[in-house]
């Protein structure tokens, strides 16, 4: 007679990783760290190390201050921000950066995109919790069928 272990074949520490997201932290950069700061220069001119702080008081860790300063001056060659040296106060001078007509007219864009993920993603939030309490599906369970194939694939996946 034969039976199955209850052990997994995978091992611990994949498991672990596989309830943790594979491992990988979500990281903020490209297009939401640009848009974040712009969002905080929307409300008025800051210095980088500000910009920094505000992220990091909005809870946005995942970053270190030199990205901040790298994507700042990405911002500032591509027009969306504009800078200048402020030697008003005492001590060194500091750049200050402002948003442009350009930046906003960005973010306004990026904010109706992240508007139309967060529909989406709403929705299909919607879908699984209504499919739970329903119990025809989700949750950890397997499909119990294949899905259909189309008219026009051919058996075992292959394209001619």
């Amino acid at each position: 007679m034969v039976t199955k272990s209850r052990r997994s074949s995978t091992p611990r520490s994949e498991r672990e990783e596989e309830r943790n997201g594979g491992g990988r932290q979500p990281r903020l950069q490209g297009d939401l760290l640009a848009s974040s700061l712009l969002a905080f220069l929307r409300n008025w001119p800051a210095y980088g190390y500000q910009l920094v702080r505000e992220l990091s008081k909005a809870g946005l860790l995942a970053f270190d201050s030199a990205t901040v300063y790298r994507t700042l001056r990405q911002l500032e060659r591509t027009g969306l921000v504009s800078s200048f040296w402020d030697t008003s106060e005492s001590g060194p001078a500091r750049r200050m950066y402002s948003l442009t007509r350009a930046g906003e007219t960005f973010l306004n864009l990026w904010l109706d995109l992240l508007s139309h993920y967060q529909d989406i993603l709403q929705s299909a939030l919607n879908s699984y919790e209504n499919l739970k309490m329903r119990g025809d599906g989700g949750g950890d369970r397997p499909a119990k069928h294949e899905p259909k194939r189309s008219r026009g694939s051919k058996e075992g996946g292959r394209h001619a």
